[in-house]
């Protein structure tokens, strides 16, 4: 099951709980203009949700395993779902159907993430191996070797110049997008870095791990501004 919240008067209602799905759901992602949801599940299927009336819009196979991850694109075309055979599967919203895959070569991919800009397409593995993708081409550009356990979380900086990687090392990781270099290395958390997430201005980013904490880091020093701990179990996932 889904479920949808509506942050009002300073305080979250339930607007939707969305049933259909026949095993546990693995990863959700809202499209950009708001009103569309995808979830992908054990169950082997995508599903996607009007927002707006909380009823399924299509239901897609995915095959086994196959979308443990879906992120939509910028223009809310398509939906990129990461498979346990090393490949990025492409969906088309309208269609219903997959329209393409990118090849890592690699290992299961535990997540995925567009830049903004809609030029690149980057993909976390179980390895630690990271690969970014040319989306017009869909050309291999980089890959990255930088962690040493899972990517278990990865983002662009709204200006799609920087890439932040989250893995079981217990580190986050910096990369220059055009130049694939590593711009920096951060720690501070105790455990596994479940998530990264930026602030829509590129200021700040933020990370959750298992640990219990969540911290807010200064985009531009670097540096961690804030910790918080007030969390009885780990975070999994920012928005």
């Amino acid at each position: 099951m889904v479920k949808v919240w509506k942050w009002s008067d300073e305080k979250l209602e339930l607007q939707w709980s969305l049933e259909g799905h026949q095993l546990g759901v693995v990863s959700v992602d809202i499209s950009h203009n708001g009103a569309i949801a995808a979830s992908s599940s054990l169950d082997a299927h995508i599903r996607l949700w009007d927002l707006e009336s909380g009823k399924q819009i299509k239901s897609m196979d995915a095959g086994p395993v196959d979308a443990w991850t879906v992120a939509f694109s910028p223009d809310s075309k398509y939906i990129a779902t990461g498979s346990h055979l090393g490949k990025v599967n492409i969906f088309g919203v309208e269609s219903g159907k997959k329209e393409y895959s990118l090849d890592t070569r690699g290992k299961f991919i535990l997540s995925i993430a567009y830049s903004p800009d809609g030029k690149y397409l980057a993909s976390g593995a179980i390895d630690g191996i990271i690969n970014i993708f040319d989306i017009a081409t869909g050309k291999l550009l980089h890959t990255l070797e930088g962690h040493a356990m899972p990517i278990r979380s990865l983002t662009f900086s709204p200006d799609s110049q920087l890439l932040v990687t989250a893995s079981d090392d217990g580190y986050i990781k910096i990369y220059d997008v055009q130049h694939a270099n590593l711009a920096a290395t951060l720690s501070g958390h105790g455990s596994w870095v479940l998530n990264v997430a930026f602030s829509p201005d590129d200021s700040h980013f933020v990370s959750s791990s298992s640990d219990k904490s969540v911290k807010v880091w200064d985009a531009s020093s670097r540096a961690c501004i804030n910790t918080f701990f007030d969390h009885q179990d780990q975070l999994e996932q920012n928005q």
